[in-house]
């Protein structure tokens, strides 16, 4: 029952489009520098102070404190559930020099030429003004220091066996994402929207997340099969028309035959940006 968004009036809401279900968390609390920031770990030395921008859970947060201390580490997320989740794994870990905050990513609570490094993963493409959060991720970098980003590019997701019911998933997935004000294959757009914001001296990369071992397959598989019923992702699909509650469970069945096939793969590719604030 997917439609065309374009058909629809949609008014820009910066809504995510994932939600905070428990199916999602289980997902980004996998997520480290190793697995998620490889291109921004040789920057992350002692002593360098940190924003990282849409933290979430903050396990890469965490992460990152770890390998910079004694320097400073903020984590900002505009849910405030989702920051204290953060801030007790902050406390769990014995982390001095990090803290978390309740922000808004296009009016920072902090004072020009604050951080050595902004980071931000998976999170420009759950804006409707990315540039613009762009920009205020340079107002708070010192002069010379580094932004790093990385998003996912849709577009280029592909898996094993070719199951229908993941093809819809991935058609309702972009129609949700930008019903929302997001921009699902944003990997593509990162360098675009970095220069657009003023940063220089920027360096591309890229990298994939591979779920292809039997582990990997039931976590992640189960975790969207979970989404696709119960999550802020099914709820914005029902309620902007893409897709009704019996064809979600039929994305949620495939999910659940591809997690199970011994043959299953799926690849997501990644854009990723180094990028400095002028001196």
């Amino acid at each position: 029952m997917s439609t065309d968004p374009q058909e629809k009036e949609i008014a820009p809401r910066d809504q995510y489009t994932h939600g905070h279900h428990e199916s999602v968390l289980r997902s980004h609390t996998w997520r480290t520098v190793e697995n998620s920031a490889a291109y921004l770990a040789p920057h992350l030395v002692p002593g360098v102070s940190v924003l990282d921008l849409g933290c979430g859970p903050g396990t890469i947060t965490v992460d990152i404190a770890r390998r910079v201390s004694p320097g400073r580490v903020v984590g900002v997320d505009v849910a405030p559930e989702i920051v204290a989740q953060a801030r007790g794994l902050g406390i769990d870990n014995a982390l001095a020099n990090a803290d978390f905050l309740v922000a808004d990513a296009y009016a920072l609570p902090f004072d020009d030429g604050t951080f050595d490094v902004v980071h931000a993963h998976q999170t420009l493409q759950h804006l409707v003004r990315p540039v613009d959060a762009l920009s205020e991720a340079l107002r708070v970098l010192k002069p010379g220091g580094l932004l790093a980003v990385r998003d996912v590019d849709y577009g280029g997701v592909t898996w094993f066996p070719a199951l229908s019911g993941l093809t819809e998933w991935l058609s309702v997935y972009h129609d949700v994402a930008r019903y929302n004000g997001g921009e699902p294959d944003a990997a593509r757009m990162l360098k675009s929207w970095v220069r657009a914001a003023g940063f220089t001296d920027v360096e591309c990369s890229a990298s994939v997340w591979c779920f292809a071992s039997d582990a990997e397959r039931e976590w992640w598989g189960e975790s969207w099969a979970v989404r696709a019923t119960e999550s802020a992702f099914a709820a914005h699909a029902i309620e902007a028309g893409m897709a009704d509650l019996e064809e979600l469970r039929a994305i949620s069945s495939a999910w659940r035959e591809w997690k199970v096939d011994a043959d299953g793969w799926m690849q997501m590719p990644h854009g990723e940006v180094l990028a400095r604030k002028p001196e």
